[in-house]
């Protein structure tokens, strides 16, 4: 059983809310409504912006857990060294399944976030603000967003924001590939190591944190740092966002202060008494036993303490029913399949590991596990970007978590149980670019003169996989509205000439206004 988690799924809180405040009354804040539940909000210098962060501790909620107040710094005195102003952009991209919480405020709370990304543009002189997001959801909720604030692209505005679609995809959310997205690249790391605050957007310096980070830096602006602190630990005040998955009765978002026991927050949403396992922080996050769950509590800190990790706020319990190394090797399969393909660890040793645990648990015995080891080693700290040392990480914590069930299935030949697939993946297939607005255009190849040179593949990766014969695998699906200037280029750059873009048929109701239904149309091919 795999069900992906709605966009958005219930929403809960524990205690007073803050970035939920209003949720209760409507399911979506405009910002008429925003301003009555939230007042206006007063803007700040640079420097006090930075000691109010600094004084709450805010670190960024995308992962990382990056200081925002020593960014906001570093952005500042690259933009006044170089005297170029500087770019703002919210990180709403969100290719984890099991991650909702910046999609459920990016669709529920829009202006709450764009209150801390403008605080923050008119603190560092910045007239430029982009958000990033991957569903068609949160395109639609931020688009009329900055509709009801009059903010367009439009030359001449003080300030101009704009939104930008990315690939539902894991490697897609990197700050680096954001922000090469931005730039008209693909959406994917660029393979070298360059800080944004000094060189993002069109090269400026660029303060970029995801989603729930500005809504964090509103809401302390509004009540200031003392009434902050007064909610969750001494060391992490306020609040966090779960996305609560897995083996629970009612998967769900919510807002819960920090230092509240975790297993609270797990029979909120119906887990299993004693989990056989909590995996903390999502995919590249690192699984804790049921003892762990007794004692953690929701921080940073905590968490870290027992062999867990926050990471994107993910929490995902599974029972006893299902096998652990079965789930984990699902996991392992979509970790290695969403490989950028840009270095060997990730394109070669991410798929290699997957196929290594598959080994160990179809009888490969303690040599398949030794190779397993050797693998998951080799790929730690040699990649281009993050994702293979996260999927490592994942790879290494489960091996250390299921000991039991590792010596079963090397000794025995298997635990005795199934797989159940209580952790969420994306469905097989295209869905997401299906669900998209669409544009009622298909792309079309050639097999006569297709001959496997995969750049199709690396412009759209949300329609064209390679196969493991090395061809091109196409989705049958309409091309999505935001993904139609890069199916183009996939057409231009075909060294073989193989690709065509046709026009089909649109089902009226999904029509935009002067979008042709049925008029079949070819837009050629050409050489990259």
């Amino acid at each position: 059983m795999n069900t992906p988690l709605p966009d958005v799924p219930e929403v809960r809180v524990v205690g007073l809310p803050q970035l939920t405040q209003g949720f209760d009354l409507v399911e979506r804040l405009d910002l008429q409504m925003h301003l009555k539940v939230h007042g206006p909000l007063e803007p700040m210098t640079g420097e006090r912006l930075a000691q109010l962060t600094e004084e709450i501790s805010l670190r960024g909620r995308g992962g990382a857990g990056f200081p925002f107040g020593q960014k906001l710094r570093a952005v500042a005195k690259s933009a006044i060294s170089r005297g170029v102003r500087p770019v703002i952009v919210v990180n709403g991209s969100e290719g984890e399944p099991a991650c909702r919480k910046d999609t459920v405020l990016l669709n529920r709370a829009p202006h709450l976030i764009l209150d801390g990304a403008l605080l923050a543009a008119e603190a560092v002189g910045a007239r430029t603000l982009v958000v990033a997001v991957t569903r068609n959801s949160t395109e639609i909720s931020m688009r009329a967003a900055l509709a009801e604030r009059g903010l367009s692209d439009r030359r001449g505005q003080r300030m101009r924001a704009r939104v930008v679609r990315t690939p539902e995809r894991m490697v897609s959310g990197e700050a680096s590939s954001v922000i090469r997205a931005i730039n008209g690249g693909p959406a994917l790391p660029p393979g070298r190591r360059v800080r944004a605050s000094d060189s993002g957007v069109g090269g400026a310096p660029t303060l970029l944190s995801n989603a729930e980070t500005f809504a964090q830096v509103a809401v302390a602006a509004r009540i200031g740092a003392r009434r902050y602190s007064n909610t969750g630990t001494g060391q992490e005040p306020g609040t966090v966002m779960l996305t609560i998955s897995g083996a629970v009765l009612r998967p769900m978002v919510v807002e819960v202060p920090t230092g509240v026991p975790l297993r609270y927050v797990l029979q909120m949403a119906g887990a299993p008494p004693e989990p056989q396992g909590v995996l903390t922080g999502g995919y590249h996050g690192n699984w804790i036993d049921s003892a762990a769950v007794q004692d953690a509590v929701v921080s940073r800190e905590s968490l870290s303490a027992v062999g867990g990790s926050l990471g994107a706020g993910a929490i995902l319990p599974i029972g006893p029913e299902t096998c652990p190394l079965g789930e984990a090797l699902r996991v392992a399969n979509w970790l290695a399949a969403e490989t950028a393909g840009q270095c060997g660890p990730c394109k070669l040793g991410l798929p290699a590991a997957a196929g290594g645990l598959a080994d160990v648990m179809n009888g490969g015995g303690p040599a398949a596990l030794e190779a397993l080891r050797e693998v998951t080693q080799a790929v730690k700290g040699r990649g281009a970007c993050k994702h293979p040392d996260g999927s490592a990480r994942f790879f290494a914590s489960t091996l250390s978590a299921f000991t039991d069930d590792l010596a079963a299935h090397v000794l025995y030949g298997g635990c005795g149980r199934e797989t159940t697939g209580v952790l969420p993946l994306p469905l097989p297939g295209y869905q997401e670019s299906e669900e998209s607005i669409p544009s009622g255009e298909k792309v079309l190849i050639d097999w006569t003169l297709c001959q496997g040179h995969g750049l199709c593949a690396d412009i759209i990766p949300e329609l064209i996989r390679i196969n493991p014969d090395g061809y091109p695998s196409v989705a049958d699906a309409v091309v999505p509205v935001h993904l139609q200037g890069r199916a183009q280029r996939a057409v231009r750059r075909c060294p073989a000439l193989a690709m065509r873009i046709e026009q089909t048929a649109v089902p009226t109701s999904l029509a935009r206004p002067g979008l042709p239904v049925s008029r079949r149309r070819e837009l050629g091919s050409g050489r990259g």
